[in-house]
């Protein structure tokens, strides 16, 4: 009985030494990354999105924070209605390895559309509906970018609010040519109300915008 119950107790003592482990290596996050690839993106334009996104998931501080968190990253393209594609579908980062097959992927990637409107909500209601096919995450987040205002396609304010009610938090990069006019527009229709939005001043400061975002999405979770 005495060597019973002292089985019982170091199975005890080696389950709670699991615990802690296994709690670690659940995801943090789900996270959608968009691009936008409407009539306004040039060829140049679409490289400086693809290569900045790229460069950003091998920054250090992100990819460490990744690994840490476990997360679970797919990358889409939008543009027009019913122009989304899903370019690389959810991916768990578990090693720095699975982050630098990522980048490499996102950088090599064609691009899905040309010469298509800009539907900011469409793109939002598609990406609701593929968290229907990813991990379960303690956090689910859309980035939307992109450099103008919708011509075309759903409400964008109703497709954000819809993101809310599902837990979803939209944050945004607003690409500007000139003032302020699509950020002011992400700022008031398109993130969520815990979502934020970058500035890029031009398509040139895509790859330096993308880095601080997701650097900032992820100090949410590990600062």
């Amino acid at each position: 009985m005495l060597r019973l119950r002292s089985l019982k107790t170091a199975a005890l003592l080696g389950l709670c030494a699991l615990m802690p482990a296994q709690a670690a290596r659940a995801c943090d996050t789900a996270l959608l990354l968009t691009i936008d690839v409407s009539n306004s993106i040039d060829v140049g334009e679409y490289r400086l999105q693809t290569d900045g996104m790229a460069d950003a998931l091998l920054d250090a501080d992100i990819m460490d924070a990744l690994v840490q968190g476990q997360s679970t990253l797919a990358i889409m393209q939008w543009s027009g209605v019913d122009r989304q594609d899903i370019s690389i579908p959810w991916t768990q980062i578990r090693t720095e390895a699975d982050v630098r097959a990522l980048a490499a992927r996102a950088r090599a990637m064609p691009r899905a559309f040309v010469m298509s409107d800009t539907a900011p909500g469409d793109a939002i209601l598609f990406a609701i509906e593929h968290f229907a096919m990813a991990p379960t995450c303690l956090r689910q987040v859309i980035d939307i970018s992109g450099d103008g205002a919708p011509n075309a396609g759903s409400d964008t304010r109703a497709a954000a609010r819809l993101a809310e009610r599902n837990g979803i938090t939209i944050n945004g990069i607003a690409i500007e040519s000139m003032g302020l006019a699509v950020t002011n527009f992400y700022q008031n229709a398109l993130i969520t109300r815990d979502g934020f939005v970058i500035t890029a001043r031009r398509h040139l400061d895509y790859p330096r915008a993308i880095r601080e975002k997701i650097l900032r999405e992820t100090a949410r979770i590990f600062g």
